[in-house]
């Protein structure tokens, strides 16, 4: 029987979350590092480091966009950049087998939703920046049979972003945002605490 395992680095610490021939007990969810050396995410490597690569590439192209933006007309611009460009940067990435996206558990765009996987490790990304525990926060599921590959990366909310996610958004920029997501929750974020995750998905072609 083939098996699909779903696993997260915390810390150093490998945490499996998931096992489709078994159903892991709190005691058994937990393994130190020394006992992980050799396998730190389900899945192979070189889809991981791909995984990797693509995330870091999308939160480059995000995150330049954005200051671009910024730096021309303020955080209004800022607001408006991210409406109109998170689409197609990460649609630019869609390749090889690849989708990429972002998710979160309070998210501004209704279409980030995250799913039942996504949702349990954003919970566990969450509950170990609450603790402090060291980066990195990851987390994947491989299905050996079919060869889809899922992986995640937290992303932690910065000074910068709570500008227009913090506590106290300037009325102009909230009157933006409510016009572009009128749906949105995505604000009250202290810088430390987890904003949301990449998610990226493998799937053969």
């Amino acid at each position: 029987m083939k098996m699909t395992l779903t696993v997260g680095v915390i810390g150093g610490l490998l945490l499996s979350t998931g096992l489709s021939a078994k159903t892991l007990q709190p005691q058994d969810s937990l393994a130190t590092q020394q006992e992980t050396e050799a396998v730190i995410l389900a899945g192979p490597e070189g889809k991981l480091n791909q995984a990797r690569t693509n995330a870091k590439a999308l939160g480059g192209a995000l995150k330049a966009r954005l200051q671009q933006a910024i730096a021309k007309g303020g955080l209004e611009e800022g607001v408006e950049a991210c409406y109109v460009a998170a689409g197609p940067i990460a649609q630019a990435l869609k390749k090889d087998g690849w989708t990429v996206g972002r998710t979160a558990l309070r998210v501004r765009n209704q279409d980030n939703q995250p799913d039942g996987w996504e949702e349990t490790q954003l919970h566990e990304f969450a509950d170990a920046l609450s603790k402090q525990l060291p980066m990195p926060l990851e987390a994947s599921r491989w299905n050996e049979e079919t060869g889809e590959l899922r992986y995640m990366s937290a992303i932690v909310t910065g000074q910068v972003c709570t500008a227009c996610h913090g506590n106290n958004v300037d009325p102009a920029v909230l009157g933006i945002i409510r016009e572009k997501y009128p749906e949105d929750t995505a604000t009250g974020f202290a810088p430390g605490s987890l904003r949301g995750a990449f998610t990226l998905t493998y799937s053969p072609e």
